[in-house]
């Protein structure tokens, strides 16, 4: 805590400087914003589209920005800020003109608030961004100087050629009726802005930034020196954004639209083309349905293989029979042939009439011979029947073959139809496929037009203004109460700095930590400011007392106060502990080595006696510089044998007579004080010491805790130069 107040009181004792800092830095910044030309600040709200959502359960208008691709709040801010927009907003803002009352200290921008209008029918270039100045007069008469200085007189209305520009000056009448009271004769200005540098000046003021990452609301934040024109940008901006994004929608669309026109045009000659194609293919392959009839063909060569299957093995059981009647033909009525190949009903009626006859002949050889003609009838029955079975065997075999034959040479052909199917099939594919994928492309592109054709005619946008900006009331900047409250701090921090920069370059002994911090000696005392005469005379009095118990005063000892400077209170302590000792009937000599007090009129060398118990000697006389360190010593003692305590108020440390007197003495006191001994001197009395063997030395800081106010400090610097300082050692009641 002690550390903390040691460090502070250079700022305590400098507060007054530091609050009349602060009090002029508020002063002054208070007057330099009566000259500071205002800024407005304005700000729109856009809230921008989200094509994954539209108006609550209508999926039409999910549909409006088929071909927008999701919004990126970056990309769109971007778009704002971009000169084509801005561009195309200030196509519908009179911003291109600005206009100026010229003040003596500040210039006030005026825009419809203006006594007088503005009209360029023709500009030259080198009248672009320069000033005209306009003075007014209240007869509608004025005078123009051009950029280039040169001046022209006028009334309002008339049109003035200025070396290429065309200009036409007129009354502002509704502005000059709605306030009659209105003085418009003044000094004013205009110029005419190009639009790149109106474009930049925008950009320049212009500030788009998004409420948050995840929400698609931007604002546009607008300053200007005029409050109206402030608030009118944004939300031109923003509209003129809302339009471009419906008109560049639109505009794709019908772009769109007609790229999908063509397509669609081209995509069906494409389909009628193939469409024609793969008819011809069909009729010249005379193909109905090539799969169906691929299977009919494929069941009827089944069909056939059966039926051919069907006729070999008839036709292998008739060879069979054929063979073995042929083998048995001279003794045919012995064989007995396998007839299951026949099964027609004449073959068995034959059969059944052989079997009759043969049963007949044998109820005949019963009556009759073999020779007998009758059996030969029965005989010739039954070859003739042989003869027709065997006939009939071979016609029915050679009939087999014949089918045999016409069948496999049927399943051949046949089977020859199948050998061109699959490239028929591969071929028909191939024309089918590129079939569908014209006609895929066809009904995506005519889906596509139809949406098109929607987004082309729904000229609305989900883009929409929520917050319109207002025409501000009060400036934005400079903020008044901020500026002047910074201004304050900064005063404040200057005063600051300074007395740090004062107390460092200073650097003066300020406390007892000083001095201990910088030298080994001790301090055995220290004093106060002191005003009063009851407080100076009790505290030296209780100094005296210390000094006493310490054994630093001792009777018939010599007690030197020494300085370095002549307001560190050597004179001060040396004369005050004098008086002191005296007060408690000790008879004192005070020597005061150059007689810097005044207090003796007698001569060098001569004791003048103030009271009965205080005496006064002095040395100043240029012969005494001449006395050796013994002659000195000798005659210190000689003085002081006659008084109880001899106090020395000594010459400045370091000088010839301050050591010789600090040699002969019995104790030395340096006297530092807080306010003007440089801490620098303090290691000086430890190196004094050592190199002059000087013994019993000890510091006593004088205005310990003394902080005077930086006010009090510069009263007292001019009343001391002014001289009406007083002698501090006058009108004392001894002197």
């Amino acid at each position: 805590m002690e550390e903390s107040l040691r460090i502070l009181k250079p700022y305590l004792r400098g507060l007054p400087l530091i609050a009349v800092s602060m009090i002029v830095g508020y002063l002054i910044m208070a007057q330099y914003l009566n000259y500071v030309t205002p800024k407005y600040e304005s700000v729109t709200r856009l809230r921008l589209a989200d094509i994954d959502e539209g108006v609550p359960n209508s999926n039409l208008y999910k549909d409006f920005d088929v071909f927008a691709t999701a919004n990126k709040l970056a990309a769109e801010v971007e778009v704002l800020k971009s000169q084509m927009l801005i561009d195309e907003a200030l196509n519908h803002l009179d911003f291109d003109i600005e206009k100026f009352r010229v003040g003596k200290m500040r210039t006030t921008e005026l825009y419809h608030d203006s006594p007088f209008t503005v009209q360029f029918l023709t500009a030259d270039n080198s009248h672009y961004n320069r000033p005209f100045h306009l003075h007014l007069r209240d007869n509608l008469s004025y005078t123009l100087i051009e950029p280039g200085g040169k001046e022209f007189r006028a009334s309002l209305g008339d049109t003035l050629d200025l070396s290429g520009t065309k200009l036409i000056l007129s009354l502002n009448e509704p502005y000059v009726n709605s306030r009659n009271n209105t003085d418009i004769a003044d000094h004013y200005q205009f110029k005419k802005l190009s639009r790149p540098q109106l474009i930049s000046q925008i950009q320049s003021n212009l500030s788009i930034l998004p409420v948050d990452r995840d929400v698609a609301v931007i604002r546009l934040i607008f300053a200007s020196p005029h409050p109206q024109k402030a608030a009118v940008l944004p939300d031109m901006l923003a509209k003129t954004y809302i339009e471009d994004y419906i008109s560049t929608k639109s505009g794709a669309a019908s772009v769109t639209m007609d790229f999908l026109d063509e397509q669609v045009k081209e995509v069906m000659q494409k389909l009628s083309q193939i469409e024609l194609e793969i008819e011809a293919y069909r009729n010249a392959e005379q193909i109905t349905n090539i799969r169906q009839e691929s299977e009919t063909i494929l069941r009827e060569i089944s069909q056939m293989k059966i039926q051919q299957t069907n006729l070999f093995m008839s036709l292998e059981a008739m060879n069979e029979l054929y063979r073995y009647v042929q083998e048995g033909n001279e003794k045919f009525e012995e064989l007995a042939p396998n007839f299951e190949a026949f099964t027609d009903l004449l073959s068995t009626e034959l059969i059944k009439k052989i079997k009759e006859l043969r049963a007949e002949k044998r109820d005949l050889l019963l009556i009759y011979t073999p020779q007998e003609p009758i059996i030969s009838v029965v005989d010739e029955k039954l070859n003739d029947i042989y003869a027709y079975l065997t006939e009939s065997i071979s016609n029915t075999r050679r009939n087999l073959e014949i089918k045999y034959e016409n069948l496999s040479r049927d399943i051949e052909l046949t089977e020859l139809q199948l050998i061109n199917y699959p490239e028929k099939e591969r071929l028909l594919t191939i024309l089918e496929r590129e079939f569908e994928i014209y006609q895929a492309s066809y009904n995506f592109l005519n889906e596509k037009r139809i949406e098109a054709q929607i987004a082309r005619a729904a000229t609305i946008s989900f883009h929409r203004i929520i917050d319109f900006a207002r025409v501000p009331q009060s400036p934005f900047s400079p903020n008044y109460v901020i500026l002047k409250i910074v201004a304050a701090l900064l005063a404040g921090g200057g005063a600051i700095a300074l007395i740090f920069l004062v107390h460092t370059i200073k650097a003066r002994v300020n406390d007892k930590f000083t001095i201990q911090t910088n030298s080994s000696i001790a301090v055995v005392a220290s004093t106060p400011n002191l005003k009063k005469k009851e407080q100076l005379q009790a505290h030296f009095l209780h100094l005296v007392n210390q000094l006493e118990i310490k054994n630093l005063i001792k009777p018939k000892s010599v007690a030197v106060f020494n300085a370095f400077g002549l307001g560190d209170g050597a004179d001060f302590h040396a004369l005050h502990t004098a008086e002191a000792l005296s007060q408690q009937n000790h008879r004192v000599l005070l020597i005061d080595a150059r007689n810097r007090m005044k207090l003796s009129p007698a001569g060098p060398g001569e004791i003048h006696h103030l009271t009965e118990t205080l005496s006064v000697l002095h040395f100043l006389h240029p012969g005494y510089d001449f006395f050796t360190n013994n002659q000195i010593a000798e005659l210190i003692k000689s003085v002081a044998e006659s008084f109880d305590n001899t106090i020395i108020n000594n010459d400045m440390i370091e000088t010839q007579l301050s050591l010789q007197i600090m040699k002969a003495s019995d104790t030395n006191f340096v006297v530092a004080d807080s306010r003007l001994t440089p801490a620098k001197q303090i290691p000086g009395v430890d190196i004094l010491k050592d190199e002059f063997s000087i013994e019993n030395i000890f510091f006593i800081l004088n205005r310990i805790q003394y902080n005077p106010n930086i006010v009090t400090e510069i009263a007292n610097w001019l009343i001391k130069k002014a001289g009406l300082k007083k002698n501090k050692f006058e009108g004392l009641t001894y002197a």
